[in-house]
């Protein structure tokens, strides 16, 4: 995608959508074709199809179900963290163990929505997955809480580890911090490294998230504090 002019109209949010049943996914695809500010970059029945959806050119949000008839959704969830690293991938599933919410965490998912939201609760987390943030069920955010409760116990008891932080973040998310650190804007780097504004605000996801902060001056505290900021 290429940078956005200061009079053109704001990127449009493109989605693509794998979802194995066809009256669900008719009625993502629906909703989606009607929201103003969204495209429908592509949809997938079964896995095989999503993989070779990632072939093509990139989405801003991804839409998976993890119950496919020839696989799991977390095998296109980690293949596009490879293919698609901009891309924001939110699971809508029926799933809601632990074991299918954290490894599709693990695996790259921003977002984890159960089969229980209307279509325009759904837009609405379109958008907000495509701002930078993360939509989670209340129930699946619980069961996350409670599993960072258990490891944060664990590892208060276990001996420190000393972390080398040179490869902590990549290339393109250590330039990003470095546009953050001088004050520019989100649209401002876009601009500046030819990108979309949903593209930068995913890497200062994964900054945010790497970091384990939750705004620019954390950012910026917690880069210098590891030697990552260039000043």
């Amino acid at each position: 995608m290429q940078a956005q002019s200061p009079d053109s109209e704001p990127f449009p949010i493109h989605v693509a959508v794998v979802e194995d049943d066809r009256d669900t996914r008719d009625a993502l695809c629906k909703i989606i074709q009607a929201a103003p500010d969204m495209r429908l970059a592509g949809t997938a029945c079964t896995l095989a199809e999503g993989m070779a959806m990632l072939s093509g050119p990139p989405a801003d949000v991804l839409l998976v179900d993890l119950g496919l008839p020839d696989g799991s959704g977390i095998d296109i969830i980690r293949a596009t963290a490879t293919q698609w690293p901009s891309c924001s991938v939110m699971v809508s599933t029926n799933f809601g163990d632990e074991t299918h919410v954290m490894r599709s965490l693990e695996m790259g998912a921003a977002g984890y929505l159960l089969k229980d939201s209307s279509p325009a609760k759904i837009i609405d987390e379109i958008r907000i997955l495509a701002s930078g943030g993360s939509p989670i069920s209340p129930i699946i955010a619980r069961q996350v809480l409670m599993r960072f409760r258990q490891s944060g116990t664990e590892a208060a008891s276990a001996p420190a580890q000393p972390a080398d932080q040179s490869t902590l973040l990549s290339a393109r998310e250590r330039e990003v911090l470095d546009y953050i650190t001088k004050g520019f804007t989100t649209n401002e780097i876009a601009k500046l490294m030819a990108l979309s504004h949903f593209t930068v605000r995913s890497f200062v996801r994964r900054i945010y998230g790497k970091l384990k902060v939750t705004s620019k001056a954390e950012a910026i505290f917690e880069a210098k504090a590891l030697g990552l900021s260039r000043d």
